[in-house]
């Protein structure tokens, strides 16, 4: 066979391979056996080794995986990946359905139902039809690249179908992968014959096998792909409504779920929900529940999203699988604020495929409901398949029944505890220095949105506390190189640039440091506001429960919070300490004229120069704007810096105001 012959060889069989690949994945009807398909891809390979100029990297031969260097690539995504509230009721489907009818102002509206499949989620980036990256969800802002290891699933096209017609320029759909049961069952079995460990269950199968550096492991696992979503499509007519999108995906060679349904009607819903209830244990792949979304692109713009998860979209959880077990102990544990929590330690017991061995019991008033001790055996579920939930007392122990005693002090610290007026379950140490809250609340205290101290994370932190370096927050400000250099990874560099970032950090606003404090049930927002309102500690420290409860945004429960947190003795000396430092702790304060850009909406997208984009967006705040994370038609500027991502296109095809950095600079100076 001459090259020529052998190139178009190549191109048919890929071709082929892929047919038979769509077949067999995305429309269940195999037209050949899995001898006749490993031949045909046993040609391929042979081909490309005698001809390796003809191999490309989205060949089929390229599903059996290769081997990567070691060291995780992180990638951010085009679009943020929220995760979804979860209801566990009629009920609470019921409530979620009417807030959704309120938003979009509507009688009715029309949903989409598909399977919730327990497997890990993916984001798929396709340019010009050809797979160029693959992440896993992470954060829902940054994801590890594990392209090399999606390649391999078979139901995730290499090269979109339909490439002699219109397809995206840029496409970034969103998925779950998972393990059938029966392949996890294979892999279980053969794992026990060669003497490893055997995964819990399939989405843990499913979580190792992605993550893996040899694709080639992977590729062995028989991983499947279901597409639920979309981050971007550009260049491409837009569709009107979530079912459309799911009807394209599929002619463009997408696996997606096949028991899907649209339903005109809440109840055409819950009747679905009920149906596979029932069915649950017949379906092939692990489900814990389904995904109500609501079928209107234009309604889900509507409604928007809150920080971790769309408004227009909600997971109904089938009910969990329960065991019973018993009671060894029940221990209190403390939070970073301070909160107290009961925690029963129970004989180690599986559930749906997870060993349990402790479960919280929420507070003190559930363990009174429950009427639970040590000894007792009690039924246990794992409340929407992930946190075990102590259900109810089954069989009580022998010999007398004592009621279990709230601490009358901390338990970690002997630290008084307080139970706030407006806080109906709660009891808190308040002790800010108490070692079970320390090591958290100075991490939180470092952290981006707080102080924002580069350097401190949670393994230095450790350290630092071991070393007894650090008794409080503010000890942070007191640090030496010397008390650096001896610690694990400190050079000489390392220490600098930390003692520089804590030495920058004392300019950050009140705001910030506020939040940073951890109040318990005080947010950035909270404490923007409170900051806003008072300009300095001093001022904040001194105010009364009415003085807050007298700003709008401020409630009764953190005004408690608030003025609670700066009435004890340990809270004076540590601001105290902390001035001592040279802590600003003061925020400029915005006369409400100032709000000039009242009710404008800004996107941040790109790398600004000299000013980070939360600085940038406080300055947009500081005059009455908004910061939202998406691009609509209702965003009044774009900001883009350096290399911006999809928001920037967007912005182009909406028409929306787009501003470099320094017309960004010059109409805030406009403004101030």
């Amino acid at each position: 066979m001459n090259r020529n012959t052998a190139e178009k060889r190549v191109r048919h069989l890929s071709k082929e391979i892929e047919q038979h690949n769509d077949r067999y994945y995305n429309l269940d009807q195999p037209t050949i056996s899995d001898r006749e398909y490993d031949d045909l891809l046993k040609e391929l390979i042979q081909l490309e080794n005698e001809y390796p100029e003809l191999k490309d990297i989205n060949s089929p031969t390229q599903r059996v995986g290769i081997k990567v260097p070691s060291g995780t690539k992180t990638v951010r995504h085009k679009e943020k990946m929220y995760s979804l509230d979860n209801t566990y009721s009629v009920d609470e489907l019921k409530d979620w359905h009417r807030r959704v009818l309120k938003g979009v102002k509507e009688k009715s509206v029309e949903y989409t139902v598909e399977l919730k499949i327990d497997g890990i989620s993916a984001a798929l980036t396709y340019e010009n039809g050809v797979l160029v990256l693959g992440a896993t969800r992470g954060d829902g802002t940054t994801g590890e690249d594990v392209t090399h290891n999606l390649r391999t699933i078979r139901s995730v096209p290499l090269k979109l179908k339909n490439l002699d017609k219109k397809v995206p320029r840029l496409l970034e759909v969103r998925g779950e992968v998972y393990m059938n049961i029966g392949a996890f069952k294979q892999l279980n079995l053969q794992r026990k014959k060669d003497g490893e460990v055997v995964f819990a269950n399939p989405r843990n199968a499913t979580s190792g096998s992605v993550k893996l550096l040899d694709s080639r492991v992977t590729a062995r696992r028989n991983l499947s792909c279901y597409i639920h979503s979309f981050g971007v499509i550009a260049g491409y007519p837009d569709f009107k409504t979530h079912w459309d999108f799911l009807q394209k995906v599929q002619d463009w060679g997408f696996q997606v779920d096949q028991n899907k349904r649209l339903c005109k009607t809440l109840d055409e819903v819950i009747a679905y929900c009920e149906e596979f209830q029932k069915k649950r244990d017949s379906i092939p792949y692990e489900v814990d529940g389904v995904v109500i979304k609501v079928n209107s692109l234009a309604q889900q713009k509507q409604l928007g999203a809150t920080l971790k998860s769309p408004r227009w979209a909600v997971a109904f959880k089938f009910p969990a699988h329960q065991v019973t077990t018993t009671v060894k102990d029940i221990k209190v544990q403390v939070g970073r604020t301070g909160v107290l929590t009961p925690v029963a330690e129970l004989e180690p017991v599986e559930c749906g495929g997870v060993t349990i061995s402790r479960s919280t019991l929420h507070n003190f008033e559930e363990v009174e409901r429950l009427g639970i001790q040590k000894g007792d055996r009690v039924l246990v579920e794992r409340a929407g398949d992930v946190i075990p939930k102590v259900i109810k007392v089954v069989e009580p122990s022998g010999g007398k029944r004592k009621t279990f005693k709230i601490p009358a002090v901390c338990p970690e610290c002997q630290g008084a505890i307080v139970k706030l007026k407006s806080d109906e379950v709660a009891y808190r140490c308040q002790n800010l220095n108490c070692p079970a809250k320390l090591e958290k609340t100075i991490i939180h205290f470092a952290s981006r949105g707080a102080m924002d101290i580069e350097g401190l994370g949670e393994s230095v932190v450790k350290q630092l506390l071991q070393q007894n370096l650090v008794k409080d927050a503010a000890d942070i400000y007191f640090l030496k190189k010397e008390d650096l250099l001896p610690l694990e990874l400190f050079a000489e560099k390392k220490a600098e640039n930390l003692l520089n970032a804590i030495e920058d950090s004392k300019k950050q606003p009140l705001s910030r440091f506020v939040f940073g404090l951890g109040i318990a049930n005080v947010g950035e927002k909270a404490a923007y506001i409170m900051a806003q309102q008072f300009g300095s500690i001093d001022k904040l420290a001194a105010v009364s429960v009415e003085d807050l409860t007298d700003i709008h945004e401020i409630g009764e429960v953190i005004a408690e919070s608030v003025t609670t947190f700066f009435k004890q003795s340990s809270t004076k000396k540590l601001i105290a300490k902390f001035q001592k430092a040279g802590l600003s702790m003061m925020e400029a304060v915005r006369p409400k004229a100032a709000g000039l850009l009242q009710g404008k909406k800004f996107v941040f997208t790109g790398e600004l120069d000299n000013i980070s984009r939360t600085d940038a967006g406080q300055m947009v705040k500081n005059l009455g704007g908004e910061v939202v994370s998406s691009v609509s038609k209702k965003t009044d500027y774009v900001v883009a810096g350096k290399s911006p991502g999809s928001k920037y296109q967007k912005a182009v095809d909406l028409k929306v105001k787009i501003l470099d950095q320094q017309k960004f600079q010059e109409l805030i100076n406009e403004f101030s």
